[in-house]
């Protein structure tokens, strides 16, 4: 029998203070539902095929029923994905110009079946038009599950994101071949812990919300609509020198500088970055004819993040705040 403290350390759950889910030992779920509804909608609705006969649409997406969820235990995430999928398509025969509606089914998308076996089924409505529902059963249908293909990529990656945390382990590694890169070939330009300098680089992104200066800046300053966009807990209060969590504790930081409605500024790291390193990120509100353009700029960002870091705001607020937003003006 090990001696007490020399168990195998894939056993070992180490005690934390913040309750952190040291070496991904305790399981833990998360609800894809809605985001999947989401996603479903953004890769499936807008699908063209075109042939010399004719073209073809998906139009709209006329029922998403099910369930999705991701769980992980033990450092490994498990799937749970049951779909029932209804779109309605458009179509135009070229040479005579006339128009036809029909469906495209999908019965059962779910974790017991490839993409590639997944039943599609595609009708019209009666009268002529045959050719175009040809067009849909045979490039229409590869190019959905192709989109159905893309759904579970994301799914597995972009959903998850965070989920799988880095252990004792694989922090001490990732930290040693930084130290061995900052020391051989790559400039540093940001400390970190044991006096460690990692390359970085600088980042820099605008987006244009449909919205007043004065809802956008809220949005990124009110803990109730952090937590709407981000879905997930939030800890801020959003004043000079205060800390913040968002993302179930995976995004930290402090605030640095906060102009009302029009700057914030931010020390800003991601969990699994080495440890004590931040980025600056800044962000400016800049208004223009009844929209406001949302200016980031970003110093600090660990070279092997950049993508990541790229992925995080552009889907994960960016997108997640324009689907909010969306909501607001749709509830009045």
């Amino acid at each position: 029998m090990a001696k007490w403290g020399q168990g195998d350390p894939r056993w070992i759950v180490e005690e934390r203070e913040d309750g952190t889910n040291v070496n991904n030992w305790h399981w833990t779920e998360r609800d894809a539902t809605s985001w999947s509804k989401g996603k479903l909608h953004e890769l499936l609705v807008g699908i063209a095929v075109e042939n010399e006969a004719g073209r073809c649409e998906i139009s709209e997406l006329k029922q998403v029923e099910g369930e999705a969820s991701c769980s992980s235990r033990k450092g490994k995430l498990i799937f749970f994905y049951e779909w029932n999928i209804k779109l309605g398509w458009k179509g135009i025969i070229k040479e005579s110009g006339a128009k036809h509606k029909g469906l495209i089914e999908i019965p059962n998308l779910s974790e017991e079946n490839e993409v590639d076996d997944t039943e599609v089924n595609v009708s019209k409505k009666k009268g002529d038009g045959n050719i175009l529902k040809d067009l849909m059963k045979t490039a229409g249908t590869a190019k959905v599950r192709e989109a159905l293909g893309d759904y579970l990529k994301a799914l597995k990656t972009e959903f998850t994101m965070g989920m799988i945390l880095p252990t004792k382990a694989m922090a001490t590694q990732e930290l040693t071949v930084k130290r061995k890169l900052s020391e051989t070939t790559l400039q540093a330009s940001s400390p970190v812990a044991l006096g460690v300098r990692i390359p970085t680089v600088a980042l820099h992104m605008t987006e244009l919300f449909d919205t007043a200066i004065e809802q956008l800046y809220r949005i990124f300053t009110v803990k109730d609509l952090v937590q709407k966009f981000s879905k997930s807990p939030a800890v801020l209060e959003a004043e000079k020198g205060r800390k913040f969590q968002m993302f179930d504790g995976n995004i930290s930081g402090e605030y640095v500088e906060l102009l009302t409605n029009k700057k914030i500024v931010m020390k800003w790291r991601c969990r699994n970055w080495p440890e004590e390193h931040y980025a600056i990120v800044a962000l400016n509100f800049v208004p223009t004819l009844g929209q406001t353009e949302l200016q980031l700029d970003c110093k600090g960002v660990p070279v092997c993040e950049e993508e990541n870091m790229k992925f995080c705001w552009q889907k994960q607020h960016f997108e997640e705040i324009q689907g909010l937003l969306q909501l607001i003006t749709l509830n009045g």
